[in-house]
């Protein structure tokens, strides 16, 4: 007689039971419904800033496509191009779309992943919100609500609504920001999976901005504290024991070392290049540099309190104008992670506060400054890392509605009615808030948009002025040219990076120069290396030309902004 053989493929090691099969967050009908309601967002309103010329405003926007553009467009092409300060992975996504010149003038090629980071952020919102606040085993109709409510929530942000029309990176960090964290709380559910796709989002996130440096480290720190010694604060409900197991060593080691990869990328790039590990922390192109070259206030700087205070009134100022709504907003929030840590559901999702936790540090040790229009200094810069706490908003505003509707109907005499519809009827003060809210947003102008028209005053005027007695200039001329605030000027002429020689044009390895480099080889013959130099007030440029008593051309001034020479070089 056989014997009949028994599969164990996927029993755990620990004996312990395995944990029953989450409920599946979406629906295929829902995810189609999520998609179209997105990508219609994002193309409607890329096509409306397109056509307004308002997708290239951000200086850094422009920055980051002649990044890109330079790894295949310069005198000395290469990924050395791509810099120390900015993290390399937004720039090695909108190079292939900004190969076309007509993408790369417009900027176009440069919204693209911006876009598709937003219509992803928008499918990881829904599922990290249904997966957070769902009853163990199974989404009940409150996280179904829940997820629609956040969705439109993000979705409808009218400063999100900007920025990912643009080149900026905001609207791209925040979809790997909200699926890691997706993820990590299908992981905490039992789902072995799920972590190591959470991994893959914070090598992603890790690669696009600093902030998910800081989330990957909390992150790593609470899988490794499972895995040790178990975590009741953050875990679920018990159900029949089964949350007690975890994953084998080989799923942890695996995430931990997803995670720490980026970090450790740029960490050993930074070594190799520049032979300085923290090169885009200390060195001459670092925030740190720019605030000391530069004298730029910082109200928060060694104040932690302050810093918090200013990160939180941008995130504020980022959902709502009135200083009453966006207060409720926050305390709306607030109780609503309340609530989830109370009631044990959707505890895991307090990670979406890691950047309040981030930005106060950063403020108030680092060099990167919030300015505000209602505080002290009254203007607007970096506003739009408030758009960073969003997803925080977005899962818990609504469970914060849900949680006072719920207690009103356990405290008013006709509570079986409230019980009946609570959920509905917190459905749909959430859609009002909305409403009332972003309406009040757009009538006033999303600030990301007026940060983005006051970093536009006066430069793009200058890039345009440029770029016209540029055009003017012989098409096989050689340029020298500083491009560190006017490649603006060479892109909307559509003039290539590779006729000018600029401070990329040189071994970044030789420090803290390369005399036999081009760039320094032009600076100290300028007439000897190109047809014309092109400088501005004060830059390296200006200061060779006039040191090698170049004739002025062409003097350019616009508000606001240094003067610009064009000097004649050698002879064509």
């Amino acid at each position: 007689m056989k014997s009949r053989s028994v599969s164990t493929k996927g029993r755990r090691r620990s004996g312990a039971p395995a944990p029953d099969p989450p409920a599946k967050a979406q629906t295929e009908v829902e995810v189609v419904r999520l998609l179209w309601m997105a990508i219609f967002v994002s193309v409607f309103s890329f096509l409306f800033y397109y056509r307004r010329g308002d997708v290239l405003w951000y200086g850094d926007a422009v920055a980051h496509i002649n990044i890109a553009r330079r790894v295949f467009d310069s005198r000395t092409p290469g990924l050395l191009q791509l810099g120390t300060v900015w993290l390399p992975l937004p720039h090695l996504l909108i190079l292939p779309f900004i190969v076309s010149k007509q993408m790369w003038q417009s900027g176009s090629g440069g919204s693209i992943p911006s876009m598709a980071g937003f219509v992803f952020g928008v499918l990881g919102i829904v599922r990290l919100t249904r997966t957070a606040l769902a009853k163990v085993g199974e989404v009940d109709d409150w996280a179904k609500m829940a997820g629609w409510a956040a969705a439109v929530f993000y979705v409808a942000n009218p400063n999100l609504i900007y920025m990912q029309a643009t080149a900026m990176g905001e609207s791209l960090y925040l979809a790997f920001f909200i699926w890691a964290v997706s993820y990590f709380a299908e992981s905490w559910r039992g789902n072995e999976k799920a972590l190591t796709k959470c991994g893959i989002c914070l090598l992603a996130a890790c690669l696009t901005r600093y902030d998910g440096w800081f989330l990957a480290g909390v992150l790593g720190v609470c899988v490794a504290a499972r895995a040790v010694v178990k975590l009741p604060l953050l875990a679920e409900p018990a159900r029949s024991g089964a949350t007690q197991a975890f994953f084998s060593r080989i799923t942890v080691a695996r995430f931990i070392l997803l995670a720490a990869a980026g970090p450790a990328l740029w960490l050993g790039y930074n070594t190799a290049v520049y032979g300085n590990a923290l090169e885009f922390a200390n060195g001459p192109y670092s925030a740190k540099a720019i605030e000391r070259n530069t004298g730029t206030v910082n109200p928060a700087k060694g104040n932690l309190a302050a810093a918090g205070a200013y990160f939180l009134k941008a995130a504020e100022l980022n959902v709502s104008e009135p200083t009453w709504m966006g207060r409720l907003w926050l305390g709306l929030a607030v109780l609503g992670s309340l609530a989830a840590w109370r009631e044990r559901r959707g505890r895991v999702a307090l990670v979406l506060w890691t950047p309040l936790v981030f930005y106060g540090l950063s403020l108030a040790y680092g060099s990167v400054p919030i300015f505000v229009p209602v505080w002290w200094p009254f203007s607007i810069y970096n506003a739009r890392y408030g758009l960073q706490l969003l997803p925080a908003f977005a899962v818990f505003v609504p469970w914060g509605i849900f949680f006072l509707v719920r207690g009103a109907a356990r405290l008013w005499a006709a509570g079986s009615f409230l019980r009946r519809w609570a959920e509905l009827m917190a459905f749909a003060a959430t859609m009002m808030l909305a409403v009332s809210s972003y309406a009040g947003v757009w009538r006033g102008r999303p600030i990301c948009y007026r940060e983005a028209e006051n970093n536009m005053k006066g430069r793009v005027a200058m890039d345009s002025q440029i770029g016209k007695w540029m055009q003017a200039l012989p098409q096989d001329s050689i340029l020298l040219m500083y491009l560190g605030e006017h490649a603006g000027a060479l892109e909307g002429a559509g003039i290539p990076l590779k006729r000018t020689i600029n401070e990329g044009n040189h071994r970044v390895w030789k420090r803290p120069d390369d005399p036999q480099g081009l760039w320094e080889r032009a600076l100290a013959d300028p007439a000897g290396y190109a047809n014309y130099a092109i400088g501005f007030e004060g830059d390296p440029v200006w200061k060779a030309a006039m040191a090698g008593h170049l004739k002025a051309l062409v003097e350019i001034h616009t508000t606001g902004q240094p003067a610009a020479v064009i000097f004649q070089g050698r002879a064509n």
